[in-house]
């Protein structure tokens, strides 16, 4: 009885006290973060990617907030999360074998890609005479890779957090899986469609996966320290209406913002810059 008074205690206190924390954070976060709009989101994937420019796609000679493969990733993770959540609603068993076959492939791209894109920057940055020379590169890096292994590692990403959320949130659960084929199929068309539009490198089409992919890298962090709130506090499979996951994700937002101008922080101070890794290029 002690015990569930003290608990009832503590969460009528985070009620007040995390709401409280969440605006300290986003003004912390407005203050912080460069001036005007595409510098706020900058502030997000200043956090999470390497900001190479030249590895970027530019809005009349503006880079985004994240790198071409960071905004393939991070943008279709939040448009597949969305889309999983209109479509597959409670759903929280993983995909089939054989889906989950056609995200490791997606996932295996992605890496090959990084790793191939990764040493071709380094023996850039090496100079001539690199040990490094030796190794050959498979193929020239390039944005359209870079944005279509980023948007299957996106896919992935939110085909296997979907689930784990719908786990770890609803008391009850409808036991299908929340990603088949037909839903898998409809995705992957879509997130097609739309790489094409930013593959011609329209304003009308950067502007808005600019704010995409920004909310969604931290939309994934809210996801991730909502969870780890909801395991600490014990609410696992306890919620019934999405009214009442209010708190929890309040207080991912305000966790995810800390480490994120934590890490912009540290940064800035170490590098001096909101742009990319000085010394790296190409």
């Amino acid at each position: 009885m002690q015990t569930t008074s003290q608990t009832s205690k503590f969460e009528t206190a985070a009620s007040y006290l995390v709401p409280i924390a969440a605006i300290a954070a986003v003004i912390a976060w407005f203050i912080i973060a460069p001036e005007g709009a595409l510098g706020k989101l900058d502030a997000i994937g200043y956090a999470v990617c390497h900001r190479i420019d030249a590895r970027s796609f530019q809005i009349d000679d503006r880079q985004l907030p994240l790198c071409a493969r960071c905004t393939g990733e991070f943008y279709t993770a939040g448009v597949a999360l969305l889309f999983q959540a209109v479509v597959s609603g409670r759903k929280s068993k993983l995909p089939s074998r054989g889906v989950l076959a056609v995200l490791f492939a997606f996932f295996v791209a992605f890496g090959v890609d990084g790793s191939n894109s990764y040493l071709y920057l380094l023996k850039q940055t090496g100079g001539n005479g690199s040990p490094l020379d030796q190794i050959p590169n498979l193929y020239t890096p390039n944005h359209i890779l870079r944005l279509f292994t980023g948007s299957g590692m996106g896919i992935a990403l939110a085909a296997m957090l979907y689930p784990v959320i719908n786990q770890s949130l609803w008391r009850a659960l409808d036991d299908r899986p929340a990603l088949e084929w037909k839903q898998l199929g409809a995705l992957v068309a879509g997130i097609i469609g739309i790489n094409l539009l930013i593959l011609t490198d329209s304003p009308f089409a950067l502007y808005p996966i600019a704010y995409i992919s920004a909310i969604g890298t931290l939309s994934l962090l809210v996801i991730v320290f909502a969870l780890l709130w909801i395991i600490i506090m014990k609410q696992d499979n306890t919620f019934e209406h999405p009214r009442e996951i209010w708190l929890a994700f309040t207080a991912g937002l305000t966790l995810a913002l800390l480490l994120v101008l934590g890490i912009d922080l540290f940064r800035l101070s170490f590098t001096g810059t909101w742009g990319g890794f000085p010394g790296l290029s190409g």
